[in-house]
């Protein structure tokens, strides 16, 4: 029995249902907990492509002259039933479950898939897989937040707007009226690091985590690693003593065990630590507790240096920039990263991302690994005399983002910035969805702080991405920034040991030890070490009063509240919604004023929000609509204003429609 699987990967030429099947090959079954990886097709069933595709010929339509097969393929029906018993929508492909978006993004991840295995000959193997495939198939289980903004289809390579020329070839170029939606970038969470994931705690709880795992753990050379995924602790092996050791006596014991304070035989007064080295000063200014004994570690714990960084110092990789200079060098170099950023990109088509990449006027910088091989890089475009550069492209290699190439590669980038252009000290870009939090740990920033007519005419407005923001520091060396951080650390760990009185250990207050009668009150007065930590009785008076008042007393908040509050960040980080976060200044449109009777804003929303003031959403919604139709009334229909108002509108009701159809 034969079914038939869709060749095309043009996304308008397939139906709901061959986009279906090509969404449930490579998405795991939702019923079968983890045994099925993906649609495969039952043992009796053989699959062939339809013949939507396969009878294009350059010598046209042959059927007309017969053909010696026995049976025409060309009304098979479809595969819909996996080997695991369930059909295709049971392969996280209904339409009617999955949002709109959604299931767009998922098809344009199931057509790039297609690609790869069509360039291998591998289409129709059902069973075969390697890791480009692996690393893009996690993509198909990555929901997207149902208030994100919406993802449209990318248009065809013919219809993007040209990318704009270098400035300093050519005049600015005008502002276009187009859009076009770009990713730039393909980093998963293994790339944030254990070192990002550090920087977020606090530096006290870093500090007692480093020396509590120093002295948990024997000390042991670091093994070395050939991937970039972490290695299983060896178990230890239990140890006992000789038989020939004497028990302890009873003085050894209470030495080995210690003493207590208090009523236990100690006396109680302030101890004093007299000597401690500087692994017990970083614990005790980070407030933990540490013993003096000899086995106390003798110093901080040292960092374990990133695969990126080993690598590197090895010549194993090595970050060169590249530019289309003709050279067959630079050729090598970005055809592959070409092939990186149009596996790494699937929502972005290919013709469009080889356009840019070679391109005369974009610039690149690859980490190039046992030769020619691409592993990373980052697509840009400069513009020097404006004084940014616009990130169109970065990308790492899926089986190297556990090694830290994304943050060293961005560090490269931000040195190769200032030594190639001094002048040049702001990055823009325009981020998707998963890429925000790995920017924001590199330093950037939603927070655009450039002025809007230094880059509006030359970066266009992106949909699908938030617009994000860096600006260097001239002082800064980012090729050696691990240790100015550890400069840094210790200027501050070096502030608090000054303040610190950590070391000093106060007595148990006696009303609470075993035997004292019950219903005994303490002055806080006599609380030992209470004054020494900076209480006052004024603080405890304006504690108490602000209690009585109920003045820390939170806000009552309920389901409605945190929808509300997504919906509205939602809102201030639309790309368009630039001109409605802040109330209308006076002195930049005089008029405004006269013509708008009740102003709105973002942020006033926000303040309404935060002090409870909307009773319902309806009340919420009707400010909304209060921004967009100030905008609309006052600004003509061809300016960007009432146009970004018209967009920014429609992205609300589409997010109230989804939450209404989701509750209904």
């Amino acid at each position: 029995m034969k079914a038939a699987y869709p060749a095309s990967d043009q996304l308008s030429q397939l139906n709901s249902t061959q986009r279906a099947l090509k969404i449930a090959r490579h998405s795991p079954c939702a019923i079968c907990d983890g045994s099925c990886p993906a649609l495969r097709p039952p043992v009796d069933i053989d699959v062939v492509l339809d013949q939507q595709f396969t009878n294009e010929s350059s010598l046209g339509d042959l059927g007309q002259y017969g053909s010696d097969a026995d049976d025409d393929d060309s009304d098979l029906p479809y595969l819909e039933t996996c080997a695991c018993g369930h059909d295709v929508r049971d392969h996280n492909a209904d339409e009617f479950e999955l949002e709109p978006a959604e299931f767009a993004r998922r098809t344009r991840v199931a057509i790039r898939l297609d690609e790869l295995l069509h360039d291998v000959g591998k289409l129709l193997d059902f069973h075969y897989s390697d890791e480009d495939i692996v690393s893009l198939r996690r993509q198909m289980r990555i929901p997207v937040s149902p208030v994100s903004p919406q993802i449209r289809t990318t248009p065809s390579p013919e219809q993007q707007p040209s990318s704009p020329v270098s400035s300093i070839l050519s005049d600015p170029p005008q502002p276009s009226n187009k859009r076009r939606r770009i990713s730039i970038s393909s980093l998963s969470a293994a790339e944030d690091d254990d070192d990002d994931d550090e920087e977020d705690r606090p530096l006290a709880a870093r500090m007692s985590l480093k020396t509590s795992t120093q002295t948990d753990k024997p000390i042991r050379p670091p093994a070395s690693k050939r991937s970039g995924k972490s290695r299983g602790k060896a178990s230890h092996k239990a140890q006992t003593a000789p038989a020939s050791l004497l028990p302890p006596s009873e003085l050894e014991k209470a030495q080995m065990n210690g003493g207590v304070n208090g009523v236990n035989g100690h006396v109680n007064g302030v101890k004093v630590e007299d000597v401690m080295d500087q692994s017990q000063l970083s614990r005790l200014a980070a407030g933990v507790t540490v013993d003096t004994g000899a086995n106390a570690p003798a110093g901080p714990p040292g960092r374990t240096e990133k695969i990126a960084v080993t690598e590197m110092r090895r010549g194993v990789i090595q970050i060169t920039p590249v530019e289309n200079d003709s050279q067959p060098k630079s050729f090598i170099i970005l055809a592959g990263l070409k092939t990186l950023f149009q596996k790494q990109l699937p929502n972005m088509p290919r013709e469009y991302i080889a356009r840019l990449v070679l391109d005369s006027n974009s610039r690149g910088l690859a980490i190039i690994k046992r030769g020619f091989k691409v592993v990373g890089g980052i697509c840009f475009r400069p513009f020097p005399h404006r004084g940014f550069a616009e990130i169109v492209f970065f990308a790492t290699a899926s089986a190297d983002q556990e090694k830290g190439y994304g943050g060293m590669l961005m560090d490269h980038f931000k040195a190769h910035i200032k030594s190639a252009y001094p002048g040049m000290l702001h990055f823009l870009t325009y981020a998707d969805n998963y890429a925000v939090g790995y920017f924001e740990k590199q330093g950037f920033s939603k927070d655009i702080t450039l002025d809007r007519s230094v880059w509006a005419a030359y970066i266009k407005d992106y949909e699908g991405g938030t617009i994000m923001q860096c600006t260097m520091l001239n002082k800064v060396d980012y090729l050696d920034k691990p240790n100015i951080l550890a400069q840094q650390q210790e200027a501050v760990m070096t502030k608090i040991r000054q303040m610190s009185k950590s070391h000093i250990i106060y007595p148990g207050l006696p009303q609470f030890q075993p035997g004292e009668p019950e219903g005994i009150t303490v002055d806080p007065k006599d609380v030992p070490g209470l004054r020494e930590s900076g209480w006052t009785l004024k603080m405890a008076m304006e504690s108490a009063l602000k209690f009585i008042l109920k003045e820390v007393r939170p806000i009552p908040r309920n389901a409605d509240t945190y929808y509300l509050e997504r919906i509205l960040k939602e809102l201030q980080g639309h790309p368009q919604a630039w001109a409605f976060l802040q109330p209308v200044k006076p002195e930049e449109v005089p008029d405004y004023y006269d013509v708008i009777i009740n102003p709105m804003d973002f942020s006033t929303m926000e303040h309404k929000l935060e002090t409870n003031q909307y009773p319902s959403i309806e009340a919420f919604v009707a400010d909304a609509q209060l921004v967009f139709d100030n905008c609309k009334t006052y600004n003509p229909e061809h300016t960007i204003y009432h146009r970004n108002a018209i967009k920014v509108e429609k992205f609300l009701k589409d997010q109230l429609l989804e939450e209404f159809k989701r509750d209904g």
